[in-house]
Parts: C-alpha cells; structure tokens; sequence
C-alpha cells in the first residue's frame, strides 16, 4: 500500500469521468486531445493499479522506518554506516544491549558513530546491561580493544536518549503503527523487554529482520550461534511472538566476506569515515583469519540492515523454528523445521506407534541463501567515499 497519501481514487473517479473533465477539448489540436485523453481515462486507471500493487514493487516509494538494536562491536559500527548512508532506510532509533561488548561501552561506540555520520537527530538510548537469566557474555575477542577493533574515534558529540531502550522501541511503534521494521543485531533482550512489557506491539510491527542463529551450525559451539545464544530465552519470545520474522543467520553470514583486497579498494578514497571503516575490517579480517577458519572478515549485522533495505540480496525458506533453553550442548541452538512437520504417533500396547507426520506452522523467513558478491561490491558503494 501506499501511505501518507492525501488523494485516493473512488470508484466514482472511474466510473463517472465525464462529470469532472479536465479541461475542454474544443480549445486543443488532435495531439492536445489525445493527451488530454490519456489524464482523463488512463491516469485514473494507472492509479488503481498502483493502489492494488503489491508491497515489494512499492518497497521503494518511501524509506522504510528502522530501529536498530545493537551491540556495537565491530561488524554492528559497518551495519549502522550501511543504514545512515542509505536512502531506503530511515533510523528512526538505535538501541544499544549488551553483548559483544558491555552495555555503556557500547552505548559510547553508539553515540561515537552517530557522531561521525553527524546524525544527532537520531535517538540512541541504553538497554538491557545482562540477559534475562545469565550473566552477559562479551566478545571482545572478535572485537577487539573498546568493541571497535582498536579503531579511535574523537569523544561522540550526539547524546544518549533519556529513555530505556524497550520503552523507546514501544514509544515508536505505537507513534508509526505497522510502519516500523525492527533490526535487532545483537542479543535480543531489548526486543525480549518491550513484547514482555506491552504484546500490543507485535500486531503493530511491519516485520523483524534480525541477525542471529543458523540451521546448519553454530560459532559459539556446535550449534549456537552468539546473539541467540547469549540470551536464549529473549530468543524463544521473539520468534514465538507473532510477528513477520526473517532470521539473517550464518548460513549467510558466514560465506559473505569481506577481503584484504576490498579495503585496499575503500583505503583508495580517504576520509574519516574510511579510515574508521578499514580499521575496523582490518581487524576482523586478520582475526577471522587467524582462527584458520575464515579467508575474509565476515560482516554478519551489516546483512541484516542489507536485508532491510533490499531483501533480493537473500533466499528464504520458510520453516518452523524454535529455541533450545536447556541442551547440555544446545543451549541456544535456533532448532529449524525444514519441512514443517512432525511425526504423529499414538500409544499401542503401552509403546508409542507412529501413525503419520502432522503439519506445523512455520513461524520464521529462514535466510538459506545469498547474492555474497553483489552485497558486498553494495556495501562498499555505500561506505566508501565519506
């Protein structure tokens, strides 16, 4: 649909042309009139098809409202330079949890980077310092010294919003009912807290397009992957909440890589912003690199944001997931349906018989697939140059 518009065609627009014409004929050539034709009958017509058209070929008429929940980190600071140089999105907030680093640490790397774009304008408030249940886990490792990679950036000139993180992500979804995507990038406490504290967001939400999970492995173990598994019960109450769901995972994260050679390319125009970038993605490279797993640094929450501002970069399934909380081994494990079914069994003769498969809902756009090449030569066309 189309929103924010003052004029909508009614049936009467289409049924009754002749009863507000235009202009009078009599006063043009024949090529006069035959334009004149066109706005009477075919602009009408034109503007009921747009008013029927789908959303994804509207997708482009407006920017899509955000708000990025972050734990900035290093590949968060390139998802937010992807979003702010990005016409298809607007940031509406960012609110910052903790995860791969502290959460003042990464409220400061927040409010470091909004300064460096110069959007002050945007709100970036403070969440959640721990999960619901365990201690917080960072990740300063894959990081780096002060979350950015070592990278220095001068003391941030924006603010910190007054508001606790959730109650600025309840505040604006009601202010934009069914306008705002959330991109959560990190654990998903925040995200957890605000359904917790008022369900009647969910209905309200355009759609959540997260980074998190995989269906075929883990980074912190076998099978978790770190932003869900450093809160699996925030996890399992957003994905079981409702609303339209995209995980961006490792599936396509991890082979969407970012090489040496690329930030020779961006290193070719100078800036602050460069400068910062390559910093940061010379780190991730060389420590990816060095666990002998990785030939590039992957980028993994600049996809989510990617997702968010063109969502033919990815291939989706659809399928029913649900969150590990208990496993010895699979704590955090994002548990995928690929076929939406189980097996139906009944009790014969004191032993279970299986009689069939039944069907579940799927309740998640799985990220199976990805344009890697194109996303990335996109992500560099939007970072470098500033």
């Amino acid at each position: 649909m189309i929103r924010g518009s003052k004029r909508v065609f009614s049936r009467s627009d289409m049924a009754h042309p002749q009863e507000a014409p235009l202009f009078s004929t009599a006063l043009f050539p024949l090529a006069s009139r035959r334009a004149l034709l066109f706005l009477r009958f075919a602009v009408p017509a034109i503007a009921v098809a747009l008013l029927f058209a789908s959303p994804a070929s509207l997708a482009q008429s407006s920017p899509k409202k955000i708000i990025i929940d972050t734990d900035p980190g290093t590949d968060d600071a390139i998802a937010l330079l992807l979003a702010f140089h990005s016409p298809e999105v607007q940031v509406q907030a960012v609110t910052v949890v903790a995860g791969n680093v502290p959460v003042e640490m990464g409220l400061d790397n927040a409010l470091r980077v909004t300064s460096l774009v110069g959007r002050c304008d945007v709100p970036v408030a403070k969440g959640a310092s721990r999960p619901l249940l365990e201690p917080p886990a960072t990740g300063l490792f894959w990081n780096g010294p002060g979350g950015m990679g070592g990278a220095q950036l001068p003391s941030p000139k924006c603010q910190a919003d007054s508001s606790f993180g959730p109650d600025l992500i309840i505040q604006l979804v009601h202010k934009y009912p069914h306008e705002i995507t959330l991109v959560p990038i990190g654990p998903l406490t925040n995200i957890a807290l605000a359904v917790r504290k008022d369900p009647t967001i969910v209905p309200l939400v355009r759609q959540v397009i997260l980074m998190g999970g995989g269906i075929t492995g883990g980074n912190v173990n076998a099978v978790a992957e770190y932003n869900v598994h450093s809160d699996p019960e925030a996890a399992d109450i957003v994905f079981n909440a409702g609303w339209p769901l995209t995980m961006v995972g490792l599936d396509v994260t991890e082979i969407t890589l970012v090489t040496d050679e690329d930030v020779s390319k961006l290193e070719q125009h100078p800036g602050p912003e460069t400068s910062f970038i390559a910093t940061v993605l010379r780190y991730q490279i060389g420590t990816y690199k060095g666990t002998g797993i990785f030939h590039g640094g992957a980028i993994h929450d600049a996809l989510a944001v990617g997702a968010a501002i063109d969502p033919t970069f990815l291939t989706t399934q659809d399928m029913r997931v649900d969150i590990e909380t208990r496993g010895q081994f699979t704590r955090g494990m994002t548990v995928a349906n690929r076929k939406n079914v189980v097996e139906k069994e009944t009790m014969v003769d004191g032993h279970a018989e299986a009689i069939g498969v039944t069907p579940v809902q799927p309740n998640v756009h799985v990220a199976t697939g990805i344009d890697a090449p194109r996303f990335v030569s996109f992500l560099l066309s939007r970072i470098g140059n500033h």
